[in-house]
């Protein structure tokens, strides 16, 4: 085998399924980040995909000039030796990582491992301000005491799914499809709150680090983040018995798609508006929409997003390439579909 192709995934989904499903042995999912300077991207992709292809990890992990942004699952008895591997690279040593709330989740088939130009796309000039002067990192205790105050903000930093089905009782979610699109908005909703407490929070930390530096060098006084994202928060409540004041589940970008945090489900299904809060993809692969469905609904429309999707998934595979080209679903057009309008695919540059 070449070393190009020791350093891709060679297997199809179906291969990859079955390794997976014949695999005994329980797994840890687990994100990490860590903004850090880094000269040669790819050849710290190819290192790194050489390195934890022998410790079994999959996932998904981006790398830029500004650092790595990941998260992974890997057999749990591998677990020590990857902390051993990262502890070889200067800025990884140490790092903490989110080790996932629901335990055993089968969550990635396959390492991705993708150089880009930004670990978190969020549209910012980071030349324009101190991306290193960031918001102070609050531990869960101490959040639960701010958010007992008044005038205390809780933010949500997250694109509108994550917060549809979970968040921290009183925040504030801005209604965004991405990241970048939050930071504008945030900013222009807090105008007046500037010199008051603001708590955000996002899934792992990741955001939060580079939006607390981009409000404070835009006026904003105290501005906190809860660190390590819900994912650490929650551990924390769990070791210190501390009350969580999350709601519902902590939307998560694998194919679990959430992790639960409370037994409250705040979502409601988007076919027939009962309590549910199950997020799937549209079994049609034409429209592939990210939408939230409960039990009865996904029997009734077979994981479809709606009839006319349902009725064009039950087509032999030569009647659907047939049709395709006239066929719009959701609004969209299949050249537009594989974004999807409020799709999980193309949304996972924010990670965590």
């Amino acid at each position: 085998m070449s070393k190009k192709q020791q350093l891709r995934n060679l297997l199809s989904k179906e291969e990859l399924e079955a390794r997976l499903a014949a695999d005994p042995r329980p797994r840890t999912t687990l994100s990490f980040y860590q903004y850090a300077n880094i000269t040669e991207p790819h050849q710290f992709r190819d290192a790194l995909f050489a390195a934890w292809t022998e410790l079994e990890v999959l996932g998904r992990v981006y790398i830029a000039h500004e650092g790595v942004n990941g998260q992974i699952s890997l057999p749990t008895e591998n677990l020590e030796a990857f902390r051993a591997y990262l502890n070889t690279i200067d800025f990884l040593s140490g790092i903490r990582l989110n080790i996932a709330i629901e335990a055993d989740a089968k969550s990635f088939l396959k390492l991705k491992i993708k150089v880009r130009k930004k670990i978190v796309a969020d549209g910012l000039d980071d030349a324009s301000f101190d991306v290193t002067r960031r918001g102070r990192h609050l531990s869960a205790r101490e959040v639960n005491e701010l958010m007992s105050q008044d005038d205390t903000l809780v933010v949500d930093m997250r694109n509108h799914y994550e917060s549809e089905v979970g968040y921290f009782k009183g925040a504030i979610c801005p209604d965004v499809d991405t990241f970048r699109d939050a930071l504008p908005v945030v900013e222009k909703m807090l105008q007046s709150d500037k010199d008051k407490d603001i708590i955000m929070y996002c899934t792992g930390g990741i955001r939060c680090e580079k939006a607390s530096a981009y409000y404070l060098h835009k006026g904003f006084d105290k501005v906190h983040m809860i660190d390590g994202g819900i994912i650490e928060y929650t551990r924390q409540c769990e070791q210190e018995g501390l009350e969580n004041q999350f709601l519902g589940k902590n939307f998560v970008f694998d194919e679990r798609m959430g992790e639960r945090i409370s037994e409250d489900i705040v979502s409601n299904c988007h076919q027939c508006g009962k309590p549910a809060d199950s997020h799937r993809n549209c079994a049609n692969d034409a429209c592939h929409l990210l939408f939230i469905q409960c039990d009865d609904c996904a029997d009734k429309f077979t994981n479809c997003c709606s009839v006319d999707c349902r009725e064009f998934n039950a087509l032999d595979e030569d009647e659907k390439r047939r049709q395709l080209p006239t066929r719009e679903f959701n609004g969209s057009s299949f050249a537009k579909a594989r974004a999807g309008i409020r799709s999980q695919k193309g949304k996972t540059d924010n990670l965590v």
